[in-house]
């Protein structure tokens, strides 16, 4: 799978969207506008709107309809054309004057088939036809009061959002997370009538709920949409339980069965469960820029996997508090500036140190090409060094507009470097690399009774000390990367402390953070009550005891962590990083834990004897002749540091 393939996949969603906004009102919900972030921009698509009178709208209940002088429409969504989303298209028209309306949709017409519970049968014999946009189309006319207005419904495959050549991103499908075996309990009380589940081997597609398959099957169709423009048939593979489910429905996915014949060429699909591995997601052992930037910079809104910059600093605003909201933020995807893109993909691929060499490197560059008076020097590179470079282009604005996206990313890196939280970085690196080696000397309780003279009530902690997110940051990565462990006495003495601890810290913060409130299931401090919050963290140690146990049934995969001696440290070896080793090393062509998905008869001839030896290994002829993983998809956060 090449990146320009990927690339180009989006673009292409994104062009069909544009030949259809001309003088539109255009409404985006937050996952597709993240596509287009990434992927093209949004200055593109204003420049396809064209006109003052035209704007760009977020899709939600009380969106402003549009008026006398804006008779057209542009609905872009990321989900299924069904129930509330239908509901908020029919309030936004009817309190508008629109007399087109277009709906794209990134979910195909077979889900939606499914969706409104079409046997598969049925489905089939209507290929090529398109009943449910088709009874949208005729709605669309009724709520603009005229059915002899212009009503279109189309599906266009809007599921990535490219950060990189090699990395592309699914938001639509960020809260898609694993199944823990904590939720199999919930499985079982969606089906009363049926079998049992006794644990998460046996949960395959028939167990889940139907919102969860459906949300599957929207990725599934996304998947296959991106199959057939990279002109593939793929081979599925799964590690996990959640990925074994959705490995499978894309390799039996009925409407790529045609597809499938025609493909010229062929790729390998590895779905891996995220909660095998959650050490990479919290850890700080990850010497990137990146992940710093994402780490300590606010959010950006509505987004998964961006941030805000703050651009003040090239305005002759005054730097203070009250000034932060005045001038838009900067971020970090910069889809039409090619010196910026250059330089977003070396933060990706360079160590820390490294990478902010190379900001100075394209600031001083950037600079010389204006002819700006650049005073250089030598030695390591500090946040100061880089404003004063920074500062050069902040009353030349035509020095401004040429290097916009290269002076964000430039600011991103100074408010990193300077931020507070950065100075922490390597407090939670020590003690992570402490843990790391009290893992083969020392039990569990005695492991996490280094956690428990850290716990503290807002009013005793300082800046130095770990907050309450910054705890559960450091309880995830306790649990994930032990993994499976026994439950003694000691241990379940030692949690009984934390757990209190925990649940007296929870009571006594002043202010709860939006995580916080999650957690507890209050949205306010006032409201928390000590029974509450013992609740709150007796469902917490559950979740972590299940991320502890999420490689038990892993053969190959059992752990992440290579024990120290007396040479060398032990340290954190990524799971993804086992499963790209194990795929390439000629040594061993069975790994047992990377399970093939068959999209043909082979999975009926199974028998006594094992078919996946032939299975891989014809798998990992395909692998190597593409240099897999050229690409990886993500449908969590952006983590950059991947252990490569």
């Amino acid at each position: 799978m090449s990146a320009p393939g990927v690339l180009s996949f989006t673009q292409q969603g994104w062009e069909q969207v544009l030949a259809k906004v001309k003088r539109a009102v255009v409404y985006l919900d937050s996952a597709c506008a993240e596509s287009l972030h990434w992927g093209c921009g949004s200055t593109r698509l204003l420049e396809a709107v064209g006109g003052p009178e035209f704007h760009l709208r977020e899709f939600e209940s009380d969106a402003v309809g549009g008026g006398v002088k804006q008779p057209k429409a542009v609905f872009v969504l990321s989900c299924l054309l069904k129930g509330r989303t239908v509901e908020t298209i029919r309030d936004i028209i009817c309190r508008s004057h629109f007399q087109y309306c277009v709906v794209v949709t990134a979910v195909s017409h077979a889900v939606h088939l499914t969706a409104n519970h079409v046997p598969a049968a049925a489905a089939a014999e209507l290929e090529g036809q398109h009943p449910v946009f088709e009874q949208l189309e005729e709605k669309l006319c009724e709520w603009m009061g005229n059915m002899n207005y212009t009503a279109e419904v189309l599906h266009v495959p809007l599921l990535l959002a490219p950060a990189a050549p090699y990395l592309a991103l699914t938001p639509a499908f960020a809260s898609l997370f694993p199944l823990l075996p904590q939720d199999v309990h919930l499985l079982n009380s969606a089906r009363p009538d049926k079998r049992r589940l006794g644990s998460l081997g046996e949960v395959d597609a028939s167990t889940l709920t139907p919102k969860l398959l459906l949300q599957i099957r929207c990725l599934v169709s996304g998947l296959s949409s991106l199959c057939e423009h990279l002109g593939v048939r793929e081979e599925c593979f799964a590690v996990g339980s959640l990925s074994r489910i959705i490995a499978a429905d894309l390799a039996t996915y009925a409407p790529a069965k045609n597809r499938r014949k025609n493909a010229t060429g062929r790729a390998s699909v590895i779905f891996v469960d995220r909660t095998l591995d959650l050490t990479g997601a919290v850890g700080h052992h990850g010497d990137n820029l990146v992940e710093k930037i994402i780490s300590v910079l606010p959010q950006l809104p509505g987004h998964t996997n961006d941030v805000m910059v703050n651009m003040v600093e090239l305005t002759a605003l005054q730097q203070e508090e009250e000034n932060q909201n005045v001038v838009a933020p900067g971020c970090l995807a910069q889809s039409h500036d090619t010196a910026a893109k250059a330089l977003w993909e070396a933060l990706l691929n360079t160590k820390h140190k490294e990478a902010v060499m190379e900001v100075r490197r394209h600031l001083v560059e950037a600079a010389s090409r204006e002819n700006l008076p650049i005073k250089m020097s030598m030695g390591r590179v500090s946040p100061g060094q880089l404003t004063s470079y920074i500062q050069l282009f902040k009353n030349n604005l035509k020095a401004l507009r040429n290097h916009c996206g290269l002076l964000q990313l430039g600011l991103a890196t100074v408010q990193t470097l300077k931020h507070p939280q950065t100075a922490k970085w390597d407090n939670f690196l020590a003690f992570e690399r402490l843990l790391l080696q009290s893992i083969g000397e020392s039990s569990m309780s005695i492991v996490l009774s280094q956690l428990l003279p850290m716990i503290k009530p807002s009013t005793q902690r300082t800046n130095d000390d770990y907050n309450l997110e910054e705890l559960l940051i450091l309880l995830i990565y306790i649990y994930s990367v032990t993994g499976e462990f026994v439950v003694d006495k000691d241990l379940g003495d030692t949690e009984e402390k934390v757990k209190k601890a925990l649940a007296q810290a929870f009571c006594e913060e002043s202010e709860l953070s939006p995580l916080l409130q999650k957690i507890t299931g209050c949205d306010s401090s006032i409201n928390l009550t000590s029974h509450k919050s013992k609740i709150a963290v007796d469902e917490l140690f559950s979740t972590l005891r299940d991320i502890a146990g999420a490689r038990s049934p892993m053969k190959q995969f059992k752990s992440v962590c290579v024990p120290g001696n007396h040479s060398h440290q032990a340290i954190y070896k990524p799971l993804l990083k086992q499963v790209v080793e194990e795929i390439f090393n000629p040594e061993k062509p069975d790994p047992v834990d990377i399970e093939h998905m068959s999209s043909g008869l082979t999975d009926l001839l199974k028998t006594g004897f094992s078919m996946f030896m032939k299975v891989i290994l014809l798998s990992t002829r395909l692998l190597k002749p593409l240099n897999i993983p050229e690409l990886l998809f993500a449908t969590d956060r952006l983590h950059p540091d991947l252990g490569f």
